[in-house]
């Protein structure tokens, strides 16, 4: 009886039907954005700017991107807690952070007293800039100056006795206060509060005499009598307040304006961050955002992100600048 001869299993046969297996496997489908509900971190209390934008922006954007969007309070040490956990969180472009000048403050106040940074602004990208309004400088209307040129006699007269809350040491509403009273030689002082909900509390309740703020927070307040306002930081007279005069009219050469921005963690996927700076775009735009804006006399200013990114060394070289006047703070 003949034998028949079975032909040997060859490496190459077998490493050939391997790939030839692998290749019949379907590739695992990328996983769509977004998947699950987004998170828009607010680092301060409720009442303030961040907070009065992020609640109707997140109302637009989650018609726009068919998941819920969630915004959370994150209060905590000048908004150094929210900015830290959107720091620590995935880089998946489902947790978001509103910025306010405490993002760009906080690095190098960390610097200036010798610690480690929190965070730095390198962790993160631009969405967009949604506004960028002068603040108003407003008072207790208990209190008796009519003007602008009556406070700053007055605190001529008591060096210190003039009291103003902000939204804590080294915030974006302390800095103001700070380049004014070296622009006008005046001592005034600083009462800070956990955020500018809470200062502009204070203020309603008499607690401190006055305080810059963003339009939003304070306008209904001047409009019913509750505070009284007595310039802007604005080159122009702002539309909400327009017998408000301009510091700049008064004589005192300052600027100063208050940006509102969304930012994502730097390595969020190119994909997402796409659909991230294209749902708040159009929410920007949308009539409830603007809607809401309007309510809070504030007009939008929207830069995308390529555009808000040349902005940031700008701020914060300012920022720096205006920190080595306010030095340390014990």
């Amino acid at each position: 009886m003949t034998r028949l001869r079975q032909a040997p299993v060859t490496v190459l046969a077998l490493f050939l039907g391997a790939l030839v297996a692998l290749a019949a496997v379907p590739a695992p489908a990328q996983e769509p954005f977004p998947s699950r509900p987004v998170q828009i971190v607010v680092p301060l209390p409720p009442g303030g700017a961040a907070d009065l934008h992020a609640r109707p922006l997140a109302q637009a954007m989650e018609r726009l991107l068919k998941q819920p969007v969630v915004v959370v309070n994150k209060p905590g040490a000048g908004s150094v807690l929210g900015t830290v956990a959107v720091a620590n969180s995935r880089a998946d472009g489902h947790t978001l952070l509103i910025a306010m000048p405490g993002f760009f403050i906080n690095p190098p106040v960390d610097a200036l007293f010798g610690r480690p940074p929190k965070f730095t602004i390198a962790q993160f990208t631009p969405i967009a800039r949604l506004s960028a309004d002068p603040l108003v400088l407003v008072v207790h209307p208990g209190r008796p100056w009519k003007t602008f040129a009556e406070l700053l006699a007055d605190a001529k007269r008591r060096p210190g006795g003039v009291t103003y809350g902000t939204a804590g040491a080294y915030s974006g509403l302390h800095f103001p206060m700070e380049i004014l009273a070296v622009a006008t030689g005046i001592t005034l002082s600083h009462v800070p509060y956990s955020g500018a909900g809470p200062a502009v509390a204070a203020l309603l309740g008499g607690h401190v005499d006055a305080m810059a703020s963003g339009p939003g927070p304070v306008l209904s307040h001047v409009k019913t009598g509750g505070l009284r306002a007595l310039a802007t930081w604005g080159t122009s007279r702002l539309p909400a307040l327009p017998d408000v005069p301009t510091l700049k009219e008064l004589g005192v050469d300052v600027e100063y304006l208050l940006p509102v921005r969304i930012v994502a963690r730097k390595e969020t996927p190119p994909a997402a961050l796409q659909v991230i700076r294209d749902a708040v775009r159009q929410a920007v735009g949308s009539p409830e955002f603007a809607g809401a804006m309007a309510k809070l006399g504030t007009a939008i200013a929207y830069l995308g992100a390529d555009e808000d990114l040349a902005l940031w060394e700008k701020e914060t070289r300012l920022i720096n600048q205006t920190l080595q006047r306010i030095g340390k703070i014990q």
